[in-house]
């Protein structure tokens, strides 16, 4: 038991390496990534628990009291994002698949691990939470609008079915982190925090093996068109994050880049259940490889994060 916890309390430590790492992994061990493939779900909730753990609930009970606050950024995340996008991507000549997998990016709510990843980072965990909970309850109705007004593409989601999954999982993690916070001493979930960072970490690197699955065939066979749909989610994830976090500038710079950290890493595995079979298959390789950037580029930009917080703080 000691040696898992010290195994744990070093991967906290070391959290954006081995985020970075566990992607990279998957692609150049398909095996392992096809190993994980089951693991997919575990690995994509229990960060959720986690940082439900960790959070201090107060603060996302203030959130949850400015109701407007987060209308207004749920609103710049599910429809003033893919717009911008759509009429950015006017000026290039990327080609079709791309592009609609590029808005379709931006017109998703964000990826549940950015609560954990806020976390890890120092950010506003309280605000990614309470933000992301709305966002991808909200997600079944603002995609369809988004997709056939700027994209062409009828989407057929059976809404109470969606719903309920998604009430299922995100009501699950709040359930699991409720009872554990009252089985568990709030001093003891303080003093093992790093060993809960720790924790969280090793289930998203399953989760960034387990979303590799299949892509390094992909790699194999059409190098170029990976490489192009992988500097555009690196870029387009960039930009996103910039652009959101000088929007939320007003907020302080703690929730400024909580804002930008969840506008630039988007829910494509949603997004994907809702296209079922309509999805063309470049637009899935682009979804594959948007993964790389939102895995790597918190351990690229952690000094960065630093620097920030340091200057507001």
């Amino acid at each position: 038991m000691r040696t898992l916890h010290r195994a744990f309390d070093y991967l906290g430590r070391h959290a954006t390496l081995f985020l970075a790492g566990g992607v990279l992994l998957g692609l150049f061990v398909p095996a392992l990534a096809a190993l994980a493939r089951p693991l997919l779900i575990p690995g994509l909730l229990i960060p959720l628990v986690i940082a439900l753990l960790r959070l201090n609930w107060d603060a996302l009970a203030a959130y949850a009291r400015r109701p407007g606050l987060v209308a207004l950024i749920s609103a710049g995340l599910l429809l003033a994002s893919p717009v911008l996008m759509w009429l950015t991507l006017k000026a290039f000549s990327l080609p079709p698949a791309l592009a609609q997998g590029l808005t379709l990016m931006a017109a998703a709510s964000p990826i549940v691990s950015s609560a954990a990843i806020s976390l890890i980072l120092g950010l506003d965990a309280a605000l990614a939470v309470i933000v992301i909970v709305v966002t991808t309850a909200l997600m079944p109705f603002s995609l369809p609008l988004v997709a056939l007004w700027l994209l062409g593409l009828k989407i057929d989601i059976d809404l109470a079915t969606f719903m309920w999954r998604l009430a299922l999982m995100v009501g699950g993690a709040f359930a699991a982190a409720l009872a554990l916070r009252r089985l568990v001493p709030q001093h003891r979930l303080q003093a093992n925090a790093r060993m809960l960072d720790g924790a969280s970490v090793a289930t998203l690197v399953m989760f960034a093996l387990a979303i590799m699955d299949g892509v390094t065939a992909v790699a194999l066979a059409r190098p170029g068109f990976v490489v192009l749909v992988t500097i555009a989610a690196f870029v387009a994830n960039i930009v996103l994050q910039a652009l959101g976090t000088l929007a939320a500038l007003r907020l302080g710079m703690r929730s400024a880049l909580t804002v930008g950290l969840m506008t630039g890493n988007c829910n494509m595995g949603l997004v994907l259940v809702a296209l079922a079979d309509k999805a063309d298959f470049d637009v899935i390789v682009f979804f594959a490889m948007a993964q790389i950037p939102m895995y790597m580029l918190p351990a690229l930009l952690t000094p960065l994060y630093r620097r920030l917080l340091a200057r507001e703080s």
